[in-house]
C-alpha cells in the first residue's frame, strides 16, 4: 500500500491522536527530567496529595477541561501548562503530517511514510520539551539534546542525507556556538558567553538538517530573541531568573551555610561557576532570558519550511 492509498482522514485522525497522547507523556518528561526523576515509574500522581491519576482523568486536554483545571481527588489546581503541552503535541503532529508526510511522493510506501512521521514527531516533541524545561529551569538536559542528535545521526538515510552530512552537521552545529561563545569568550572574559546546552542543541539541529539547519536556527533564533527582548524593554517588563532556579540557588546557599571545611569550599566553588548565581546588577542588560526556546523555534521553522523559510529570512535581511 502506498501513501496515496491511505485515506486522509485516517492519517490525520490517528496522527493528531498520537500527538496528543505523546504530548501528555511530554508533560512527564518536562516535570521529571530536570529533577533527575525516572520518567517511566511511578505512574502520574496528583501534585497535591500524590494520589495516582486514573486513566479517565488523564485524557489529553479533555480531562483538564472536564475537571475545570482541578484534581478530582483533592481539588488542587492543575497548571494550564499541561493541556497547553498536549495541544502543542497534537499541533506538531498535524504540522508533521502536512509539511513532511504529505510532501513525500504519492507512491511512497506507507511504512516509509509512517517511519518519517514517527521520526519527525519524536524530534519535534523533544524540542518542545527542551523549550519548556529551559524556560522553567534555564537548562537544556544532555539526555534530550544528545538523544535527539543520536537519533538524527542514526536516521540520516530517512532524510536523504549521508552519514557524513549528518555527522558533519552535528559537529558544525556544536562548534559555531562552543568555539566563539564558550572557548574564546571564556579566554577573554573568564566566563562563557553562552551555555554549552545551546551548543548541544545546535548539534541536534546539525545532525538532523546539516550545517545549514544549525546556522539557520542560530541566526533566526538570535533575531527572534532580540525582538522579544526589545519588546520587553519597551513595555518595561523586568527579566528575572525563574522561580525554580531561585529555589535551587537558595538550597545550594543553605547547604554552604551548613557545611564546613573542604566541603564548604567545594560548594562555594560550584556556586561560583554558576553564571545564574552571579550578581549582575540592575537594568535591562542584566536580565536573564533563556535562549534555548528561540533556537528550538528556529529549528522547527527550518524543519517545517526548510529552504522557503531560509529564503524569506534572507529577503527580510536584504530589505
Amino acid at each position: 500500500m502506498t501513501l496515496v492509498e491511505v485515506p486522509f482522514w485516517f492519517i490525520a485522525f490517528f496522527g493528531v491522536a498520537f500527538g496528543l497522547l505523546f504530548g501528555s507523556f511530554l508533560n512527564v518528561v518536562i516535570h521529571r527530567v530536570p529533577r533527575h526523576q525516572n520518567i517511566a515509574f511511578p505512574a502520574s500522581t496528583c501534585p497535591g496529595c500524590n494520589t495516582p491519576i486514573a486513566g479517565y482523568d488523564n485524557i489529553p486536554v479533555l480531562s483538564w477541561l472536564i475537571l475545570r483545571g482541578k484534581a478530582r481527588c483533592c481539588k488542587t489546581t492543575i497548571s494550564g501548562r499541561y493541556p497547553l503541552v498536549e495541544l502543542v503535541g497534537g499541533l506538531m503532529a498535524w504540522a508533521v503530517i502536512q509539511q513532511v508526510v504529505f510532501e513525500l511522493p504519492a507512491s511512497t510506501p506507507w511504512e516509509y511514510a509512517l517511519l518519517n512521521f514517527a521520526l519527525y514527531l519524536a524530534v519535534s516533541l523533544t524540542l518542545v520539551a527542551i523549550a519548556f524545561i529551559d524556560v522553567e529551569f534555564m537548562i537544556i538536559p544532555d539526555s534530550l539534546s544528545f538523544g535527539g542528535a543520536v537519533l538524527g545521526i542514526l536516521s540520516f538515510a530517512a532524510r536523504d542525507m549521508t552519514l557524513i552530512e549528518s555527522l558533519g552537521g552535528a559537529i558544525a552545529g556544536f562548534l559555531i556556538v562552543w568555539l566563539p561563545f564558550d572557548f574564546l569568550y571564556r579566554l577573554l572574559r573568564g566566563h562563557a558567553g553562552m551555555g554549552r546546552g545551546d551548543a548541544k542543541l545546535l548539534m541536534l539541529a546539525g545532525a538532523w538538517f546539516g550545517w545549514q539547519g544549525a546556522v539557520f536556527a542560530l541566526m533566526v533564533g538570535s533575531v527572534q530573541g532580540t525582538l522579544l527582548a526589545l519588546g520587553l524593554l519597551i513595555t518595561g517588563t523586568k527579566l528575572e531568573i525563574p522561580d525554580a532556579v531561585k529555589a535551587e540557588l537558595a538550597e545550594l546557599r543553605a547547604e554552604i551555610e551548613a557545611a564546613e571545611g573542604d566541603e564548604k569550599a567545594e560548594l562555594e566553588a560550584e556556586l561560583a561557576k554558576d553564571p545564574l548565581a552571579a550578581d549582575v546588577g540592575d537594568g535591562f542588560g542584566a536580565g536573564r532570558l533563556a535562549f534555548g526556546p528561540f533556537l528550538v523555534l528556529g529549528i522547527l521553522e527550518y524543519m517545517l519550511f526548510g529552504q522557503w523559510a531560509a529564503d524569506q529570512y534572507l529577503n527580510v535581511l536584504w530589505l
